[in-house]
């Protein structure tokens, strides 16, 4: 069991007598809310509360270490930029359909495809190189927005199609900067919401974390790359992919989230599809909402708040608890508040379990997608839930 694991079953043990939903956020530790209103309902809702977009380019990091800065921007690297000229990274290049079941060759088409729907905003979460129900739904997303037969399978036209729109290259060296190693790292994340609290900044664990997320990018797949690489030291070069950056190319006039495929789509006001997530919904024991709702506002870097006096759970001796904000909070790094209080979309500390577990009635996503749809949303967006919750192992909150 690794770090995050153990904290999500913690939180979950706190979360397993609440409310059917998320509770309380903010903009930042110590806002107010209205009595009996949830704190996210109440955030701002200007465009300064937006999360960021993602730098310029990939050699210019976001300064995702630093307190109260979005950490989940992702990176987009200008056409200019090469490919790496790393044997690996050169074979997930030239990898094609077709070239056998070879489990490193399908390993490396996995890898190309990933990056591809995710730069043509059907987000197959992590980006990791493995099959997988994300992938699938992202890849019939994907066909059925082009016009393709397809049940999610990988097969030669989907493939094809995405090549001809995007020719660029998947992958690139990145030079890791003294930003990327300015911290503060947690070195291990606390258990509970007594300590959590107890931090100014749930920052990244280590540089791993923080250039795995900045890159979409899961930390075996990046470890995988660079098996000799000092992650730690400034200066290295190491080999990434190259992600979306998070602008999904027009204003999102409707969300859809749908329980029963586990994914939520953004369209624009003619209906076309712009982007779709992988999302965690809810539960059959703590459901999400059913119906049509609206985007009340929506906050960059929320914090947490644990009120006893408006919860059944966790610990109540303690009193009323602040969790800060950073990427690692509950509630990871963007809160999209909905109309229905205490109910929201938002990020996820462990990208690696988005669309694979239940959560407790609120709408959970990678960082990255949260952040790129926070971005393209506004007060009053409707967000209609359709169908109904799958009895998934519910180990997130």
């Amino acid at each position: 069991m690794d770090w995050r694991q153990a904290a999500c079953i913690a939180l979950i043990g706190a979360f397993g007598m609440g409310l059917g939903a998320c509770d309380d956020f903010s903009r930042s530790p110590g806002a107010k809310a209205p009595a009996g209103a949830a704190q996210a309902i109440a955030a701002p809702t200007s465009a300064d509360s937006r999360p960021t977009a993602g730098p310029a380019l990939a050699s210019e990091p976001a300064s995702a270490a630093t307190p109260g800065v979005d950490a989940s921007a992702s990176v987009t690297a200008p056409a200019a930029v090469p490919a790496s000229a790393d044997p690996e990274a050169a074979a997930i290049e030239a990898s094609v359909f077709g070239a056998g079941d070879v489990p490193q060759a399908r390993r490396r088409l996995l890898i190309k495809l990933e990056v591809l729907l995710d730069r043509a905003h059907f987000s197959p979460g992590v980006i990791d190189g493995k099959p997988g129900a994300n992938l699938k739904r992202a890849l019939a997303a994907f066909q059925q927005a082009r016009g393709l037969a397809g049940d999610g399978s990988v097969e030669g036209a989907s493939i094809d199609a995405l090549t001809a729109a995007d020719s660029g290259p998947v992958t690139q060296n990145y030079v890791i900067t003294a930003a990327d190693e300015k911290g503060p790292f947690l070195g291990k994340l606390p258990v509970g919401f007594a300590d959590l609290a107890k931090l100014d900044h749930l920052g990244y664990v280590d540089p791993v974390q923080e250039l795995a997320e900045k890159f979409h990018m899961d930390e075996g797949l990046l470890r995988a790359l660079n098996p000799k690489s000092d992650f730690s030291l400034a200066g290295t070069s190491i080999v990434v992919v190259r992600p979306g950056s998070g602008d999904l190319g027009g204003a999102v006039a409707r969300v859809e989230v749908d329980k029963s495929a586990n994914q939520l789509r953004a369209l624009d006001a003619g209906g076309k599809l712009l982007a779709a997530f992988p999302a965690t919904v809810g539960s059959t024991e703590r459901p999400a909402p059913a119906g049509e709702w609206a985007v009340a506002s929506v906050t960059a870097n929320p914090n947490y708040t644990y009120d006893p006096s408006r919860l059944t759970f966790g610990p109540a001796a303690k009193g009323k608890l602040t969790i800060a904000p950073g990427p690692n909070n509950p509630v990871g790094s963007t809160w999209i508040a909905l109309t229905k209080e205490t109910y929201g979309i938002h990020g996820a500390p462990d990208p690696t379990r988005v669309g694979k577990t239940a959560s407790h009635g609120c709408v959970r996503l990678t960082n990255w997608d949260a952040a790129a749809l926070g971005r393209a949303v506004k007060k009053g967006t409707p967000v209609v839930f359709l169908g109904s919750e799958k009895d998934t192992p519910r180990r997130s909150p």
